[in-house]
């Protein structure tokens, strides 16, 4: 017996040496990932950022920012990159690949799944559709209401949003016509399958505008997700539009009476990708390989976001099972990432001219 053990050693030895050289070669590196704050943040920051810095010793700074491609556009074309890692809404991922803000992501760098199932197989095919990005999660934009603030009648339809001889009182939404467009045809009668191809056409952008004129003064505007359930909670405005994972961890964490509304939800991915010229790209796919590992992304579902690996599943807590999007699929829509790539930046513009008005 003494003798395999004593062969067994030093390659115990020579393996933790190996090791513990990778971790020095890193420590003396940082990497700086944008991603959206509050529960999402600290549930990547619990399950991704943390394991990885402390599985290699690089320096995670961990940033907050509000979406959209403007800010990347600014490093990418000033050529002063500042971050290397964003985690990218899908519904603007189309338009910053194909202006080229971002890099090209190999997809052999991805490991297989916890259970060995390849990489390309284990991942559902939304997450590896763009070159430039690999995909986190499947979330969604819904709206809720405060059971102790709603009054008489609660909400229960996308309709019921834009109404306000049925339910008075403020709305919340966030700053940018992507999600508020497609929810204002589908409460004026547009069927959801149709959204996007009434959309495209110059007189479905005025209904859409028209119908979002109908509330305009009562709508309290925001840029980050992070500011929905305080606005709901504070009164601020008694139906409020958010990210499914922000009122979830707010019914969870706090015990807040907020009752989410699926009907209309816009559900889309979010996914990792790297700026372009970043001069840490090499750290920055290693950092991606991790983070989408099948533990990592299993680990979303504290906020009840859904993982985008099979594999990822089994590892779930099993109670955020009916939390997720992917349980009201029939009760939304997908986002569309090609029709935003397409119309971003012309809605943008036109959609600031009329906040304006």
């Amino acid at each position: 017996m003494a003798k395999p053990l004593t062969l067994h050693f030093p390659a115990l030895a020579l393996a933790a040496a190996i090791g513990l050289a990778a971790q020095t070669a890193y420590a003396a590196e940082s990497l700086t990932v944008v991603s959206w704050g509050g529960a999402y943040g600290a549930a990547q920051q619990k399950h991704m950022i943390d394991p990885f810095q402390n599985d290699t010793g690089v320096k995670v700074l961990f940033e907050d920012y509000t979406g959209g491609v403007a800010e990347m556009k600014a490093q990418v074309e000033s050529g002063n990159v500042q971050w290397d890692v964003v985690d990218v809404e899908v519904i603007d991922l189309e338009r910053a690949c194909s202006e080229g803000l971002l890099e090209e992501l190999p997809r052999d760098i991805l490991p297989a799944g916890a259970d060995g199932t390849p990489a390309a197989e284990d991942f559902i095919p939304e997450a590896l559709a763009s070159e430039c990005a690999v995909g986190n999660i499947v979330w969604s934009v819904v709206f809720a209401y405060n059971k102790d603030t709603i009054g008489g009648t609660a909400a229960a339809s996308i309709g019921d949003f834009f109404d306000l001889g049925k339910i008075p009182g403020k709305r919340a939404m966030r700053k940018r016509p992507q999600v508020n467009m497609e929810w204002a045809l589908m409460a004026d009668g547009v069927p959801p399958e149709d959204v996007y191809e009434v959309l495209a056409t110059p007189e479905g952008q005025q209904r859409a505008f028209d119908k979002l004129a109908t509330i305009k003064k009562d709508i309290v505007w925001f840029d980050s997700w992070s500011q929905a359930p305080q606005l709901l909670n504070d009164g601020g405005a008694v139906l409020v539009q958010s990210a499914n994972g922000r009122f979830y961890d707010s019914i969870r964490q706090e015990n807040k009476p907020f009752v989410i509304v699926w009907d209309g939800h816009v559900y889309d991915l979010d996914a990792w990708a790297i700026l372009k010229g970043s001069k840490k790209k090499d750290l920055a796919l290693k950092f991606i390989a991790y983070a989408t590992e099948s533990k990592p992304l299993a680990g979303m579902s504290d906020v009840a976001y859904g993982p985008t690996r099979k594999s990822s599943t089994p590892m779930m807590d099993p109670t955020a099972a009916p939390h997720l999007p992917t349980a009201h699929l029939d009760k939304g829509i997908q986002a569309g990432s090609e029709f935003w790539a397409d119309y971003g930046e012309s809605l943008g513009e036109r959609f600031n001219e009329w906040l304006l008005k």
